[in-house]
């Protein structure tokens, strides 16, 4: 455990990427390169299960479109309900994959979906194997933890691959309202982290933390100063 208090619940060997929201999108380029480039692959398997009840076909024809631009061919798991999360060809998919992509959506129905389910054991065991995992708005809310809750600004429990972090995405364009409260409320020991819009916290398989994208990263730590990164190593994470 760092001095902040953030940690990983085990040790850990893949790489992961927190994301702002706005994925696939031109500005995402370098990011996506580079997460493809880490999981030694050209196949992204995409859950679109927060997105449930946005159009998910619609999510994964983008998420299609944007991988065939960088070489890579999407293989999209239509999990959107509990059942689809137990479904043993889903999980064999799921354990095989080098880079897993959890879309934007809907965090409490995504957490709802995943939390205590055979996929989320795949997901986390595929990731300490080395696999790739990255999560966009939604998905990066929920995987960490605490987790900012969508309703008001407090915080529920999250997943916790990553402890003692929680994520506030879209942070530069979000009511200021809501950002207010989440650093108020924000738990004692814990870092929230604030991703603008197609801008990512990527953790090596070292362990070492950067901000990659043309926005910032804004940690807030308790009654400190926050702190804002652009393109450059985050430290005491």
């Amino acid at each position: 455990m760092s001095p902040t208090g953030t940690s990983t619940s085990r040790k850990t060997s893949g790489t992961l990427a927190l994301l702002g929201g706005d994925e696939w999108t031109d500005e995402c380029r370098s990011l996506d390169a580079e997460l493809l480039a880490a999981s030694g692959g050209d196949e992204v398997v995409v859950l679109p299960t927060a997105a449930a009840y946005e159009q998910p076909d619609r999510v994964v024809e983008r998420a299609a479109a944007w991988f065939e631009t960088l070489g890579a061919r999407v293989c999209a798991l239509r999990i959107l309900n509990r059942r689809d999360a137990e479904t043993d060809a889903h999980l064999r998919s799921v354990r095989a994959a080098k880079l897993l992509y959890i879309c934007d959506g809907s965090p409490l129905h995504l957490r709802s979906v995943l939390k205590g389910s055979p996929l989320w054991d795949a997901i986390v065991s595929a990731y300490r194997d080395g696999a790739v995992l990255a999560a966009s708005g939604a998905g990066a809310t929920v995987v960490c933890d605490p987790m900012v809750d969508p309703r008001g600004g407090a915080y529920t429990v999250g997943l916790g691959v990553v402890s003692n972090l929680a994520v506030f995405p879209y942070h530069g364009t979000a009511a200021r309202h809501l950002r207010e409260r989440s650093v108020q409320l924000l738990p004692r020991g814990a870092t929230l982290a604030g991703l603008d819009e197609t801008t990512a916290l990527v953790r090596s398989p070292a362990g070492e933390w950067r901000a990659i994208g043309p926005g910032s990263v804004t940690l807030y730590r308790g009654s400190t100063a926050p702190e804002v990164y652009s393109g450059e190593a985050v430290p005491n994470l």
